[in-house]
């Protein structure tokens, strides 16, 4: 067994997993301490190695391509303190990372792990159900369908339209950035119906608009990584843009431009009805109407 153990966290690899638990102190990210311990299995692994540094030093590893659903779903835009691959080790503990980087590396070579990517995840991912407040609302999701309960502060036509629901089976993607705090982010739930609409997050009834508390705010890719981890493998996609599932048979492009125009009249009917039901006034209609064939 070959393990090391930080404030930061812990690894502790038997010769298949490696097993990273996030530490309890106070300067772990909230994200990683949610998350908890992850099982890597070694097939999973592309490779691994120590940073020495002035002060302290790091540990990283590096995940086979399609092997993770957290790194899917994140796209790499996990802030470096939140990502669970990485480990902080104290200059006096880098005789002890390095043999753990070693011992990871040595068994890869042993195993004769591929770096190529994988054809399906090799990672669950988090458990569900899973439920997430932001500062746009509340995302939850319990392995068939996405639900999000708009926030007092989100926009108006969100609240009027009410809680948004999405079954797994109408999904394509997930698309998730952080709030930054120099930046908003999002998290948009990307359908058959709406994978032409363009429309900013803060007016999109399928995203939610990430701009309050970057702490958490970063939770929703917790959301992000479950959904994620129950549609198609990025290998199962043609042209590895959409799922072969979710496209009817025959079809070898995106959705049609008619699709397209029907999505556009749907919305626009929404906003009518909504209009006309008095809760859009005349201004709030013009401009979200305005928004709306813009992002179209």
């Amino acid at each position: 067994m070959a393990e090391i153990i930080q404030r930061d966290g812990a690894w502790a690899f038997d010769g298949q997993v490696v097993r990273i638990t996030p530490g309890l102190h106070r300067s772990v990210p909230l994200f990683r301490q949610t998350y908890g311990e992850v099982a890597v299995p070694l097939e999973a692994v592309a490779g691994v190695v120590y940073e020495p540094e002035r002060r302290r030093g790091r540990l990283r590893m590096t995940l086979r391509e399609g092997a993770d659903p957290l790194l899917q779903a994140t796209g790499g835009r996990l802030p470096d303190a939140a990502d669970p691959y990485r480990l902080v080790v104290d200059v006096d503990r880098a005789g002890i990372a390095e043999y753990v980087a070693e011992e990871i590396r040595h068994a890869l070579l042993l195993e004769q792990v591929p770096k190529e990517p994988t054809a399906a995840y090799l990672l669950p991912g988090p458990p569900v159900p899973v439920s997430v407040r932001s500062s746009d609302g509340t995302v939850s999701f319990d392995g068939t369908r996405v639900r999000i309960d708009w926030a007092d502060t989100s926009d108006r036509v969100k609240r009027a339209t009410g809680p948004r629901i999405i079954d797994l089976g109408d999904l394509l993607q997930v698309e998730w950035l952080p709030n930054s705090g120099y930046e908003d982010g999002f998290l948009r739930f990307v359908t058959r119906e709406t994978v032409f609409s363009k429309l900013p997050p803060e007016k999109d009834p399928y995203a939610l608009d990430l701009w309050g508390n970057v702490r958490r705010d970063l939770l929703t890719a917790l959301v992000a990584t479950a959904v994620t981890a129950r549609l198609s493998h990025p290998s199962a996609r043609t042209g590895g843009t959409w799922p072969d599932r979710d496209r009817p048979p025959g079809a070898t492009g995106p959705p049609s431009r008619s699709d397209h125009h029907d999505v556009l009249l749907r919305r626009l009917r929404e906003l009518g009805e909504l209009h006309r039901d008095g809760v859009l006034t005349d201004e709030e209609f013009a401009r979200t109407k305005a928004v709306v064939l813009r992002g179209f």
